[in-house]
């Protein structure tokens, strides 16, 4: 599949890279993207909920009133679920959301998700780049050539440099990631993925091994 080279002015370089159909032409897996995108949100999860159980509600033990007799209910201890502030019945506790998935699922996902950018044309090739200074306007007329400005744009490299990091730092919907750091989640929450040319052979390189 063969895909046009873009400079960051959003001109044709007139130069034109292949994207192997192994890693950017696949029939998506949807199920392995959900999977993928589950264990991303699921280890980002801190698990610190906690509720207090009869044990940990602070109040007297001592039995409200004598067992018979009194024509109400039976009533053991002030702690009960049954009274304001009293306990929580089977309330959430901290625990550990992480779970594990298979290296080659993953890898299944990752490229589910870039075929899915190619067919849907979300996914630009731009020539390498980088700035002289670290200033946010270079990275905003860059995404302003390409009409991006205030869309979730994910720009993939293979080695950031300072004044590229920096000066989209401060743009909120800009995600610069490294072609080792990709994930499904990364590139199907973003609008528009940008790949730098050098970045596509390396990214062909992880997936095919």
């Amino acid at each position: 599949m063969e895909i046009k080279v873009f400079n960051i002015k959003g001109t044709e370089t007139g130069r034109i890279v292949n994207l192997d159909d192994t890693v950017f032409g696949i029939e998506p897996n949807d199920h392995a993207i959900y999977l993928d995108v589950k264990q991303h949100m699921a280890n980002a999860r801190q698990g610190t909920h906690a509720t207090l159980e009869k044990s940990l509600v602070s109040g007297s033990t001592k039995k409200l009133h004598r067992q018979k007799g009194t024509g109400g209910s039976r009533k053991g201890s002030i702690k009960s679920p049954l009274f304001r502030g009293g306990a929580r019945v089977f309330g959430p506790q901290p625990r550990d959301y992480n779970f594990k998935l298979n290296k080659k699922l993953k890898k299944l996902a990752r490229i589910s998700a870039l075929s899915y950018k190619v067919k849907e044309s979300n996914l630009l090739v731009l020539e390498d780049f980088t700035f002289d200074s670290p200033k946010t306007k270079n990275f905003s007329e860059l995404l302003k050539s390409f009409q991006l400005t205030g869309k979730k744009t994910l720009v993939v490299v293979n080695s950031p440099d300072d004044n590229l990091l920096l000066a989209a730092r401060n743009l909120k919907r800009v995600k610069i990631v490294r072609t080792a750091d990709l994930n499904t989640y990364e590139i199907l929450d973003a609008k528009q993925v940008l790949m730098t040319e050098s970045s596509i052979p390396e990214i062909v390189k992880i997936h095919q091994n």
